[in-house]
């Protein structure tokens, strides 16, 4: 294979002569007729070369012209003074190609095209010990060949890789666009999300400063991002600032930690469910317990007050049978004073109360679903739900029932102002004046909700965007 020296000299004839040097000589030597205007050929050394015989690249010869005159062949160590220092009369017969080749951003890139990984080894063969692993469409830059291999740097891992099993060129620069997250992070304050590229285009929502926002495209100026699943606007790029991210490689020792994290972040959320779990029961014996105490108290006064009455009704009773007559009429009424007196004493209604814990429950288990997937119609925490899907299924769960699509559950429950959000309350986002996303309180000034199908259900700030309302379900 030919190296990027030896295919970039047949192209262009930089850092053979200068440029003053070529114009003083190709000015001495031609006689302009048309126009009063000089027409240096852009044809390249190689061409002339190959039309009049000449000595191919690197070669020492010389070649007799037309005219009788040597030209030198291409090699760095003739110039072109050589030539008209002999023949100062001549025609330039060539002249070099001064247009320097304009190259891709992406010309060193290889990105990986497997099912899984390719190994990359410490050395250019299948025997080299394996240092580390790249990731379909995964990207590395190339700082060396060795026959069938590349030598790439990727992350933190330089290597190694079969070059069947990467592509470069044109089709790495095309796969990058597609395979590249970019992301904007805002600078300022406070950023105008609009609806088109245009200062004049009506505003959707605000972000605050350092908040990061997929993008979608970048054009003349203006970054199309995405702010939620049903927010789509622009944004200008004097006030973001974009970066394409690409997957690295992936060393042993990093995957190593890698799948050491991720037992210790599932076992951390089966620990954390279990813990949430437990306080729950816990809350729901407490709430027995003081609902059973309740209603012992009340069987005691009841058996007081009934015990006081019976005492009532003998010591009248004993009374009337030391009267006359009159006083018996007088006990018997007496009597039946005092039945009547017990049959309404009866004990009052009993009230539920208030959920112990239920807000906990709420929020603890909402957060089980962090990193489940975002579908739109959805309402499976597991398999996929939208933002009000996601919100009604958690409610469902814990016993709550509230409607089913964002305006209809922001219409109904108890309107509350934002500095009196509870965990487990619901905030509310709106579009043009009317409501389209709902989001959970989880303290702390942040929300959990499924945001798009890229992030799926995940956990931001209460106001990534600017809050339309707020509702609380839970007493």
């Amino acid at each position: 294979m030919k190296s990027r020296s030896e295919d970039s000299f047949r192209g262009s004839f930089h850092g053979i002569v200068r440029m003053e040097d070529i114009m003083k000589k190709a000015f001495r030597a031609l006689t302009c007729t048309v126009a009063g205007v000089c027409i240096i050929s852009g044809s390249v050394l190689g061409t002339n070369a190959a039309s009049q015989g000449l000595p191919a690249a690197g070669a020492g010869n010389l070649k007799t012209t037309s005219r009788g005159s040597q030209l030198p062949g291409a090699g760095v160590s003739l110039t072109l003074d050589d030539y008209y220092a002999e023949a100062p009369e001549s025609d330039v017969d060539v002249i070099g190609n001064l247009v320097p080749s304009v190259k891709s951003e992406y010309k060193d890139t290889v990105i990986a095209q497997v099912d899984n990984y390719v190994n990359i080894r410490d050395k250019a063969g299948e025997d080299g010990e394996v240092l580390g692993k790249l990731y379909n469409e995964s990207a590395a830059e190339i700082v060396g060949e060795d026959g069938d291999w590349y030598e790439i740097t990727s992350g933190t891992v330089t290597g190694y890789v079969k070059k069947e099993f990467v592509v470069v060129g044109s089709e790495a620069e095309e796969l990058a666009e597609r395979v590249g997250h970019k992301i904007a992070t805002v600078n300022t304050k406070t950023l105008k999300v609009r609806e088109n590229s245009s200062t004049d285009s009506a505003i959707l929502t605000l972000v605050p400063e350092e908040e990061e926002l997929d993008v979608i495209e970048v054009i003349d100026g203006w970054a199309k991002v995405s702010v939620d699943n049903d927010v789509v606007g622009f944004v200008s790029t004097d006030f973001v600032e974009v970066r394409t991210e690409f997957v690295q490689a992936e060393s042993l020792a990093e995957e190593a930690a890698r799948l050491q994290a991720e037992e210790e972040k599932r076992q951390a959320e089966a620990a954390a469910a279990a813990e949430a779990a437990r306080l729950a029961d816990e809350a729901a014996k407490a709430e027995a317990e003081a609902k059973a105490a309740e209603e012992r108290e009340k069987a005691a006064k009841n058996a007081a007050a009934k015990e006081k009455a019976a005492k009532e009704a003998a010591a009248k009773e004993a009374a009337a049978k030391e009267a006359a007559a009159k006083e018996k009429a007088a006990r018997e009424e007496a009597e039946k004073e005092a039945a009547k007196k017990s049959e309404s004493q009866q004990s009052a209604p009993q009230s539920t109360g208030e959920t112990t814990g239920m807000r906990q429950k709420v929020v603890s288990y909402a957060l089980k679903f962090v990193g489940n997937p975002y579908v739109y119609g959805g309402t499976s925490l597991t398999n996929g739900a939208d933002c009000s899907g996601f919100t009604m299924a958690v409610y469902r769960d814990c016993g709550i029932s509230i409607p089913r699509d964002s305006r209809s559950q922001a219409s109904s429950g108890k309107e509350i102002s934002l500095d009196q959000l509870k965990p487990g309350d619901l905030i509310f986002y709106a579009k043009g004046g009317s409501i389209n996303h709902v989001a959970m309180y989880i303290g702390n000034n942040q929300v959990v909700h499924a945001s798009t199908a890229k992030t799926g259900i995940k956990i931001s700030n209460y106001n990534y965007r600017t809050p339309a309302k707020a509702v609380s379900y839970i007493d």
